[in-house]
């Protein structure tokens, strides 16, 4: 009897060579073009497929050169990782070690920037090519648990013949990404990783667990830099006379005077001294203010008039924006996958779409309306000047583009959503 992809996770554990006997089958024969004697799992199917369409070589390692030394150390002093490292360690590396497993931690490039556990696992990651430097994209080495992640923006178990690339089969690997809570950028992968016998199905659960704990703190850590560029603002702010508030450097809000409190304002990309008009507060003076900024509202709300273009790049396979351009406005926002999912549902869908029909584009489930209006809540505190609702839908008199990747099958990896799923799918059809 064959065995579903679940079956296969738990009997895995159980007899482990087995489970690898069955797999570098199934691995041989899709690759082949054969009939397989069971299916993959979606997530590894679908990382197989983009492995096909972008020439990874299923039975050649290819590596690229290691970084350097100094360009690994200025990353690492750049990284916002290295504030989380402390709660990786405490809650990875001890059990790691026992388990024979080693922690690895890439940032948002698919780079290995740390890597700590077993010595003697550490020793056999040198031969896979799991250096500190070395890049593990996965268009680079094929599906795996540090570059898979990061395309799907969700954790995932990579064991034995799931791996693409041949060199990698006898290797177990589980990853989740860690994104910055501040933008939702993705800032890298934390992967838990050892030879094929370490293998087991909790593993998985445990590194997502502890990745969401890495991003509590890194929230923590923002709400204190909030509170630090507070003090600063408030006694400012008192002084002045009209609407005003003080942002942090991602637009932020830690204090306003005169004016509705704005969880969050659009800053220009980069932000200058000067005179620019911001989404929801118009024409405003922008200033360098601590660590932060400090915004004076100059002029009312009207939305600008003249032709505006505006352009969804989904064209990268990690990071996607927002940008919008007209006569007197220009400004771009780096977008959360749920919000590139939302706003590309709306660019195909120009005739607008009602909460409802949203929840079935987006879930599948209509009735899960709640959770839209939140999210198309925060999308049009930054793009509502753009943005109509009822039905939700970009303004008639907006010019608006998307950006694609190269090959229309490869957009947003991420998503589950069945209408981008559909889009996918169509894409594939000969």
């Amino acid at each position: 009897m064959a065995l579903s992809p679940m079956d296969m996770t738990q009997f895995a554990a159980a007899d482990t060579a087995r489970a690898a006997r069955m797999l570098s089958a199934v691995r041989s024969a899709r690759l082949s073009g054969g009939r397989a004697p069971m299916a993959p799992r979606p997530v590894i199917e679908q990382s197989w497929a983009r492995m096909l369409r972008s020439g990874v070589d299923p039975e050649h390692d290819f590596r690229s050169r290691l970084l350097p030394p100094d360009e690994v150390r200025r990353r690492r002093e750049a990284s916002a990782l290295r504030h989380v490292l402390p709660v990786l360690r405490e809650a990875l590396l001890s059990v790691a070690d026992v388990a024979q497993h080693i922690m690895v931690v890439a940032d948002e490039d698919g780079r290995v920037l740390w890597r700590e556990g077993s010595a003697r696992v550490l020793r056999r990651a040198d031969g896979l090519g799991l250096e500190l430097g070395a890049d593990w994209q996965e268009e680079v080495v094929g599906t795996n648990g540090l570059g898979t992640p990061a395309v799907t923006r969700r954790p995932v178990q990579v064991f034995a013949s799931e791996h693409f690339v041949r060199s990698q089969t006898t290797w177990t690997c589980a990853g989740a990404p860690i994104t910055d809570p501040r933008n939702g950028r993705l800032l890298g992968v934390v992967d838990v990783s050892g030879p094929l016998e370490s293998m087991h199905p909790a593993t998985l659960a445990w590194v997502d667990s502890v990745a969401k704990l890495a991003e509590a703190r890194l929230r923590e850590l923002h709400t204190q830099s909030l509170e630090r560029l507070r003090t600063v603002a408030s006694p400012v702010l008192a002084r002045l006379d009209g609407r005003a508030l003080v942002a942090d450097r991602d637009g932020w809000t830690a204090a306003v005077t005169g004016m509705q409190y704005l969880e969050r304002v659009v800053l220009p990309k980069p932000p200058v001294t000067g005179t620019r008009w911001l989404p929801g507060l118009g024409a405003c003076t922008v200033e360098p203010l601590g660590e932060g900024w400090l915004v004076r509202a100059a002029g009312g709300e009207a939305v600008p008039q003249g032709a505006t273009r505006i352009v969804l790049d989904l064209g990268q396979p990690r990071r996607w924006s927002v940008r919008v351009m007209s006569g007197v406005e220009e400004w771009a926002r780096e977008l959360s996958p749920r919000h590139a999912e939302l706003l590309y549902l709306l660019a195909v869908r120009r005739g607008g779409r009602s909460a409802a029909a949203l929840a079935e584009d987006m879930f599948g489930d209509p009735a899960r309306r709640v959770t839209v209006r939140a999210e198309m809540s925060r999308v049009r505190r930054y793009l509502g000047a753009h943005l109509e609702h009822r039905p939700y839908r970009f303004c008639e008199d907006a010019e608006v583009e998307v950006l694609l990747p190269p090959d229309p099958r490869d957009l947003l990896p991420h998503s589950t959503a069945p209408a981008v799923v559909e889009k996918r799918a169509a894409a594939s059809v000969p």
